[in-house]
């Protein structure tokens, strides 16, 4: 059994109202048929003000996501919006797992870390307390430094499987007293065949990664 169900919202919103409409029936059945498991709006959503509150409303009331995920880039006003919904989280990206993170995301600002200094503003912002972060699972080498920073905050992480994020090593350095972790594998499971027995491999795929867990737990 997952513990989190995470839909990207963009593969539904590229078939516009009838995506949406998908989306909406997506978490009505999980909502429905799972109430106990964990949800997460793929988004990447933020905005200034007003807009992040429609946002926010959008996924957090009307379609009932527990959590979305969200971009720090325009600062607190653009992702305090979403903290203000009691009982939700908010999922904000920290250290992501693509290539292009590089590009600004581990660059120096006054000798420290961009990425750094989102962890360490995003915990001064109002309900902080409702935050998690996105750190990808290909960045593992950094771990260390994101755990002193949010020693107990849940992390997002993304890249196992297809990206080639390895999962000994997430755990070994992301992991804490109380696990602290959403490890996500969507292709690598999702793609695990492209024949006609697509929803048995991906099965067998999701039930490989939830075996090797457990016994990294178990040890």
């Amino acid at each position: 059994m997952c513990v989190a169900y995470k839909p990207n919202t963009a593969f539904y919103e590229a078939y516009g109202i009838k995506g949406w409409q998908s989306l909406e029936k997506t978490i009505n059945y999980l909502n429905k048929s799972y109430p106990d498991i964990f949800t997460i709006a793929d988004a990447k959503r933020g905005d200034i003000g007003n807009t992040s509150t429609m946002y926010a409303k959008a996924f957090f009331e009307d379609l009932a996501f527990d959590s979305v995920t969200v971009a720090p880039y325009m600062g607190k006003d653009s992702v305090e919006p979403f903290l203000a919904f009691e009982n939700k989280h908010t999922i904000m990206l920290a250290l992501t797992s693509n290539e292009g993170a590089f590009d600004f995301q581990t660059k120096s600002i006054d000798e420290k870390e961009l990425y750094k200094v989102v962890l360490e503003t995003s915990k001064k912002w109002k309900n902080s307390e409702n935050l998690m972060y996105v750190v990808g699972a290909t960045k593992t080498e950094y771990f260390k430094e994101i755990r002193k920073i949010v020693p107990n905050s849940f992390l997002l992480v993304p890249g196992v499987g297809a990206q080639g994020g390895n999962l000994q090593d997430v755990c070994k350095y992301g992991m804490s007293d109380n696990v602290g972790l959403l490890i996500n594998s969507s292709r690598g499971i999702i793609y695990a065949s492209k024949e006609k027995d697509f929803a048995k491999k991906a099965a067998l795929k999701a039930m490989e990664l939830q075996v090797q867990m457990q016994e990294i737990l178990k040890a």
